[in-house]
């Protein structure tokens, strides 16, 4: 690094396990520095000890809950400390609730809707100056959820709904930048997702699941190449285009069902 220019890392969010630590491991073994962010400190520092292998540059650990309004500036200021910026952008953070949403803590569903959308959004445009610089990138985790009407998980569904919507739009217009944006749809991948949302233990969804590692690998080839939707796996492939043809009630009604079912 040359002095006065700042390093590049892959800033991850939600890296601390599942699909975000999968991300940090794909990221690093193809040759980029990451910073690493998650609300549990020892978990983020286990995974940056097994990336110093794979990676030239040590990562960089910053511990930080994402439902806190002051989230993006304390990220902001800790990668200026270490004298780096992003050069690609991994929305990763997210979680969800499953229960009808006049039963769940209203505080906990508004903490879902800044974790999900407000800081995913955030970070999304805090870096763009720098993206555009380095001609990298942003990978938003959305969900195929996200095209789906979610009864038992509204405020997780609409999340969802909301990320791709704005992936999209920002696909269009940080492509003019030279900018590529995208984002992944993974339906069920066994992760510490189901329990955090409160699914029960044993329920499985209608859709196989996918290895985390997998829905990384094809985020971060669809993200290199410039791909606007990536929807890894047959069947969840199917989803979009299925909603084309059910009608929304009935669709609805399904989502309903099946989400009531899985709640503990």
């Amino acid at each position: 690094m040359s002095a006065g220019v700042p390093d590049r890392v892959a800033l991850i969010t939600g890296a601390s396990a599942g699909i975000g630590a999968e991300l940090a491991r794909v990221f690093a073994a193809n040759g980029h520095r990451v910073a690493l962010v998650a609300r549990r400190a020892e978990r983020l520092h286990e995974l940056a000890g097994s990336l110093t292998g794979a990676a030239a540059r040590p990562p960089i650990v910053m511990a930080c809950d994402l439902s806190q309004p002051e989230a993006g500036d304390a990220i902001a200021a800790a990668l200026a400390a270490q004298r780096v910026e992003p050069d690609y952008v991994v929305n990763n953070a997210g979680f969800g609730l499953v229960g009808p949403a006049a039963t769940i803590e209203r505080a906990a569903q508004l903490a879902m809707i800044d974790v999900n959308v407000r800081a995913l959004t955030e970070l999304s445009l805090r870096f763009a100056d720098s993206l555009e610089r380095h001609h990298g990138g942003v990978l938003n985790v959305a969900s195929v959820a996200g095209f789906l009407p979610g009864p038992n998980m509204a405020v997780y569904y609409a999340s969802k709904a909301y990320v791709i919507s704005f992936s999209e739009a920002l696909h269009h217009e940080f492509g003019r930048r030279g900018v590529r944006v995208t984002a992944l749809c993974p339906g069920p991948v066994p992760t510490e997702f189901q329990a955090r949302a409160g699914f029960r233990p044993g329920r499985r969804s209608l859709i196989p699941a996918l290895s985390a590692r997998a829905v990384a690998e094809a985020g971060y080839r669809g993200l290199m190449d410039g791909r606007r939707l990536v929807v890894p796996g047959l069947a969840n492939r199917l989803v979009p285009q299925v909603m084309r043809m059910v009608p929304r009630g009935l669709a609805l009604a399904l989502v309903g069902r099946f989400q009531a079912r899985r709640a503990r």
